[in-house]
């Protein structure tokens, strides 16, 4: 109470008495089911507020208050528990209700709950309760966050399914029922639990891998060295599974017996190197570089039957072209230009000893020879020469 006076005219004033009396307190407010309520004083301005168990959804506000006035009252009603037809559940554990349970779920149901883990993780579910219509009303769990993803289980009647395993970090749970009969439902709880890394992959020869994360749902890529080509995949993916593994066997890097070539520049090996060649082989390159360049060769390893085991070299895509050379022995630095823009090799070893032959390759434009004054007539003096 404030009493407050001016500059002027004096009066007798007030005077008043004061007693305490009891406010009444806020009626009890109603428990929701499934609910629980934290607080335990219901006079004015006091807050109680309410969650649910596990697998209920609040509806309504989770904390009211005892309102002042002449007649008391909370400012909102009590709220609701109730099991909602599907969600998204993003915690590492919780419960997953049918609707209405305890009680009977509803007819005509078509609910969808998504379990999303983070990657690594995959859902361990177990069923505490299990009764719906046999053979009308289904639970089905899929190993995936699609309707299409890999079915888990498919569950009907009265029989408690036994525990199941998730093994990706997406899990869908779908519910539905149809006109009649309505049962009690079901009640599960999942808990993540962590996925294993894919093993490390062995040692990759004649190239290298790309990136290092072995875990659930990660790509690694497999890239070959120049004049190596990759057989098998060259991307892996670590499965999600019980067992972690690679959806593809490892690749490997090997030196091929021939194949078409279109780089500016690149290395051919003798198939199977670093390891010797085979007997009897016949393989064949097909070099070709833009037009207006030409292509050099120079062999950085030769080491092969005398005679007998050779690579041959045409000025040109066939063997009617002009023959640029024919290689063989145990010599290196070995050299040929081509006039033209293309190129072809063939290698061929007979029925005895074997060896290996390195060669690069690389293109050179026709205006770098001009400007030197050098005619293809001096190349093919040249070729001749070696």
């Amino acid at each position: 109470m404030h009493f407050h006076s001016d500059i002027s005219v004096a009066a007798a004033g007030f005077h008043l008495e004061y007693k305490t009396v009891g406010l009444a307190a806020c009626p009890e407010p109603i428990l929701p089911s499934n609910g629980i309520k934290m607080g335990d004083r219901y006079m004015v301005n006091d807050v109680l507020s309410f969650q649910c168990e596990p697998g209920y959804t609040l509806q309504g506000r989770s904390h009211i208050s005892c309102m002042p006035g002449t007649v008391r009252r909370w400012n909102y009603p009590s709220p609701l528990c109730i099991a909602k037809c599907g969600g998204t559940l993003t915690n590492m554990g919780g419960v997953i209700l049918s609707p209405g349970f305890p009680g009977n779920y509803p007819s005509n149901l078509d609910c969808t709950w998504k379990i999303l883990l983070p990657i690594g993780y995959g859902a361990h579910i177990q069923f505490l309760n299990f009764s719906t219509e046999a053979n009308h009303d289904f639970l089905e769990i899929q190993n995936g966050p699609y309707h299409t993803s890999s079915m888990i289980g498919q569950f009907s009647g009265t029989e408690l399914p036994p525990s199941l395993l998730s093994t990706t970090h997406e899990t869908l749970i779908h519910f539905y029922s149809d006109h009649s009969e309505n049962r009690q439902g079901f009640k599960l709880a999942y808990q993540a639990y962590e996925l294993q890394n894919c093993p490390d992959p062995p040692p990759f020869l004649n190239g290298y891998i790309v990136n290092s994360d072995y875990s659930v749902g990660q790509s690694i890529s497999f890239e070959c060295y120049p004049g190596y080509v990759l057989i098998g995949h060259a991307v892996l993916t670590c499965q999600h599974g019980i067992n972690r593994n690679w959806n593809y066997l490892f690749p490997r890097c090997e030196a091929p017996c021939g194949y078409n070539v279109t780089s500016p520049n690149g290395t051919v090996y003798s198939p199977g190197f670093p390891d010797e060649y085979p007997n009897s082989k016949d393989c064949t390159w097909f070099i070709s570089v833009p037009q207006g360049h030409g292509v050099y060769i120079n062999f950085t390893l030769l080491q092969t039957e005398p005679v007998n085991d050779y690579i041959a070299v045409w000025d040109g895509p066939d063997q009617n072209s002009p023959q640029l050379g024919v290689f063989s022995g145990n010599t290196a630095l070995e050299t040929a230009y081509s006039s033209t823009n293309q190129v072809l090799l063939k290698f061929h070893s007979d029925f005895s000893t074997g060896g290996f032959f390195v060669l690069n390759f690389h293109d050179f434009h026709a205006h770098f020879f001009n400007s030197l004054g050098l005619s293809l007539t001096f190349l093919d003096k040249l070729n001749s020469k070696y």
